[in-house]
């Protein structure tokens, strides 16, 4: 296995204070709740859908607010950094000649952005899925173009929505304890790894 592919958000940026900001941004506009640090830290095990309830946020106009949101991140990018050790766990990686890709929902030319800003050359390549739950088609094409088998990949995320998207194109799924959503809602979906820190990554594939 030497094809590694990144979610973005919560697993190489720590980027959630940001998508705080930009969801509190337009709260009022959209007439959902604003959210503080600590409702990030309580709702880690419940559902996008769920949050969403407790949060009064109109998931029908996701399509129209998200693109808002990614703005505000492009408007913002300078105050978003990578999480600590991050940079050398990807650049160890690459020397290892490890193949590097990023799939994010966020938007290509914002990662690219902060990519640029932190320095990292190290990424081969970076996929954007629209589509927030979308991310098994893009799997999908990637192993097609590359001509790799479903275990020849690994996928490595924060997200339950990612790992479901995985369990879909059978590619094993490397989860990361430091994101979005808490163990509670991975457990189910039976990661194949369970890693706490950058270097218990490295550990694990090297």
């Amino acid at each position: 296995m030497k094809h590694v592919m990144f979610d973005f958000d919560g697993t190489l940026a720590d980027s959630s204070e940001i998508f705080m900001n930009a969801w509190n941004t337009y709260a009022a506009q959209y007439d959902y709740d604003p959210v503080v640090k600590e409702d990030l830290i309580l709702t880690r095990n419940l559902t996008i859908q769920q949050r969403a309830k407790q949060f009064r946020f109109p998931m029908h106009k996701l399509p129209v607010i998200l693109p808002k949101i990614y703005r505000y991140f492009k408007e913002n990018v300078t105050e978003v950094r990578l999480f600590n050790g991050i940079k050398e766990m990807l650049d160890t990686l690459s020397e290892k000649d490890y193949e590097i890709t990023i799939l994010s929902s966020n938007a290509k030319e914002n990662i690219e952005l902060l990519l640029k800003q932190e320095q990292i050359q190290s990424v081969s390549q970076v996929l954007n899925s629209s589509k927030l739950f979308g991310k098994d088609t893009v799997i999908k094409k990637f192993l097609k173009q590359k001509q790799l088998a479903p275990e020849q990949l690994l996928y490595v995320g924060d997200e339950v929505r990612d790992i479901i998207a995985c369990n879909k194109v059978n590619v094993p799924f490397l989860w990361v304890s430091w994101g979005l959503d808490g163990y509670e809602m991975i457990e189910k979906e039976n990661p194949k790894y369970v890693v706490h820190t950058p270097k218990e990554l490295l550990d694990t594939l090297v």
